[in-house]
């Protein structure tokens, strides 16, 4: 079945960067949307990044254009965040997200806290 695991937050002072990382198993990788979402407390889940399977063509929300960049390995099945110059806004969990067989898989996220 389809698996998602996210690794690589913590807590990082503003300014600072982390990469995150989330590997994926139970089904074709390389041919699938792969998504990061994040979700911050009282508020929704939204779209930080995507990257296309095939292509690779990425795409982010204008709150991180320029500070976050996406990436993939498809050899090894894994979907990378990079996160540079952090903001205390961009605290929340962040989650990895396919769209497969009519239907969204999510991994159990990772927060990232960035305070000094």
């Amino acid at each position: 079945q389809v698996q998602l695991v996210e690794s690589g937050g913590g807590l990082v002072q503003p300014g600072g960067s982390l990469r995150l990382s989330c590997a994926a198993s139970g089904f074709t990788f390389s041919s699938y949307t792969m998504r990061w979402y994040r979700q911050a407390p009282g508020k929704e889940r939204e779209l930080v990044a995507a990257i296309a399977g095939g292509n690779s063509i990425t795409d982010y929300p204008e709150s991180v254009k320029g500070r976050f960049t996406i990436s993939r390995d498809n050899a090894k099945n894994t979907v990378y965040l990079q996160m540079n110059s952090l903001k205390p806004e961009d605290t929340a969990v962040y989650y990895c997200n396919t769209f497969r067989g009519l239907r969204f898989y999510w991994g159990q996220g990772t927060q990232v806290t960035v305070s000094s």
